[in-house]
């Protein structure tokens, strides 16, 4: 059966990557050479590959470690459009389960957010980035009575602090990662013409300056990838690998509810087609119940000062299957730089007992890449061009002035009688928020043909809502997400 090499006496069976794995130990012991020469292993075998590279020295895996040597291809991505193509999705598709996880929301808010969605799914309003949040969350709260008599009572309290959770988003520039074009997964599983896989590198040396929204996204990739992909079954090798480093920030202060999710998604989404690889420094960062999925691991030198940190090397120990040649919880404290206990899957999917190995160096360049050499790769991307322009289509902000401003006649005098003539009078909503002039943010893009009406866009969008693997009924309510979903059932 094809295999990856990866150490002399290492190795991992292709067939058995997405049975997941798990890479771990102490600052400086080569987690991040191991990470690189893992994924250059996988493209080179043809398997598309996922990487956050959290500390920027992951980007030089694009570049061969000698002039004129091969290297994979690959693609590089910021979710703050400044190392790499911006990585985009909707408010809808991100869903109110997550957004509330990044807004760091009370219970009390929690329901008011998922109320106000409800809102703008039974009401047609479009959730795509920021500023249509905010518009229905003023028409929510200008309407205050009428939507507490159907859904319950709308705390303005609640509004309020959901309001000034979106503004401190905003200013830390996570609102760039809400809007269009949408990242399309199938971007992140390409080959090329030789037959290699892409390696995707996630730029988060500024993200993880943002652990919610680092989490938050990690989160929403996974449950987007369980939701759109059909079952495989057993393939000869995975679709597509992630690597999520500093993994520890999805799993910190999670609710209990969320992280029984995240453990049935990772649970299942290998049937999918897809491996999942966790690097953190100790396996005790990771829930108990995600651990036990994790069937390949690699850990480097644990170091034992105090009496926690000895609890955490033992546990790490008993995690491997143990080697009757060598005392494993000893040898973990002795491990150098580069050098660490290893057990796989075999072929029959049964853990190999561990080996003490040295991982190889990988073959591309260590460290980071110089900004015109990004920028080459950039141009030269297959996504080029594709995600760099914002499309800022018709949506409920749109949809909510345009209504304000076919509805809100201001009372004039009357030419005939000198009086005023008997005009409706404007609503809250009108008093409050007078209409716009017509200046979108950005121009709508629409490259080959004319622009979309409105009404076009939104039934583009309720016919992507059909399509979904949820069947919900249009009109009702728009395709957000597993993790949602699941939440509510």
């Amino acid at each position: 059966m094809a295999s990856l090499v990866f150490a002399d006496g290492a190795a991992l069976v292709l067939k058995r990557i997405n049975r997941h794995g798990l890479v771990t130990g102490a600052t400086g012991t080569g987690k991040t050479v191991t990470l690189q020469t893992l994924a250059e292993g996988m493209a080179k075998a043809g398997i598309p590959v996922f990487v956050t590279d959290v500390k920027g020295d992951l980007s030089g895996i694009a570049m061969p470690k000698q002039a004129g040597a091969a290297t994979m291809p690959a693609i590089f991505w910021d979710i703050l459009g400044k190392q790499g193509h911006p990585a985009h999705t909707t408010i809808s598709e991100f869903g109110p389960v997550l957004l509330a996880e990044l807004l760091d929301l009370s219970d009390v808010q929690r329901g008011v957010l998922e109320l106000v969605f409800r809102v703008a799914d039974e009401g047609g309003l479009l959730l795509l980035d920021l500023k249509d949040l905010r518009a229905v969350l003023q028409y929510v709260a200008d309407n205050t009575q009428q939507i507490s008599a159907k859904y319950g009572l709308v705390s303005p309290a609640s509004l309020a602090a959901i309001q000034r959770a979106l503004l401190s988003l905003e200013n830390e520039g996570a609102g760039q990662f809400f809007g269009e074009p949408a990242l399309d997964l199938s971007d992140l599983m390409k080959t090329d013409a030789a037959g290699h896989g892409y390696i995707s590198i996630l730029s988060s040396s500024e993200l993880i300056q943002r652990p919610r929204l680092y989490a938050s996204f990690l989160l929403w990739l996974l449950a987007e990838l369980f939701e759109d992909l059909p079952e495989a079954g057993d393939l000869p090798q995975p679709k597509l690998v992630l690597f999520f480093d500093e993994a520890h920030l999805m799993f910190n202060n999670a609710p209990k509810v969320l992280l029984e999710k995240v453990e049935q998604v990772v649970r299942l989404i290998r049937s999918k087609g897809v491996g999942v690889y966790f690097v953190t420094q100790n396996p005790g960062d990771i829930p108990e119940g995600i651990q036990g999925q994790l069937g390949n691991r690699i850990q480097h030198a644990l170091r034992a000062f105090t009496p926690s940190e000895q609890k955490k090397v033992k546990s790490a120990a008993e995690s491997l299957r143990a080697n009757p040649k060598f005392d494993t919880e000893k040898v973990l404290g002795e491990l150098g730089v580069g050098e660490a206990l290893v057990s796989t899957l075999d072929e029959q999917g049964i853990p190999t007992v561990v080996e003490r190995v040295k991982i190889h160096l990988p073959e591309s360049r260590l460290g980071t890449l110089q900004p015109a050499e990004l920028q080459q790769i950039m141009r030269a991307s297959p996504v080029a061009g594709k995600y760099d322009v914002i499309v800022d289509s018709n949506s409920a902000y749109e949809i909510l002035n345009q209504k304000n401003a076919s509805t809100a006649t201001v009372a004039a005098p009357s030419a005939s009688t000198g009086g005023w003539s008997s005009q409706p009078a404007p609503s809250t909503w009108e008093t409050r928020r007078p209409p716009e002039p017509a200046q979108p943010r950005q121009p709508v893009i629409r490259r080959g043909r004319e622009p979309d009406s409105m009404g076009e866009v939104i039934a583009k969008s309720a016919l992507r809502a059909m399509s979904s693997s949820v069947g919900r009924q249009v009109g009702t309510q728009i395709m957000r997400g597993l993790l949602g979903a699941i939440l509510k059932k």
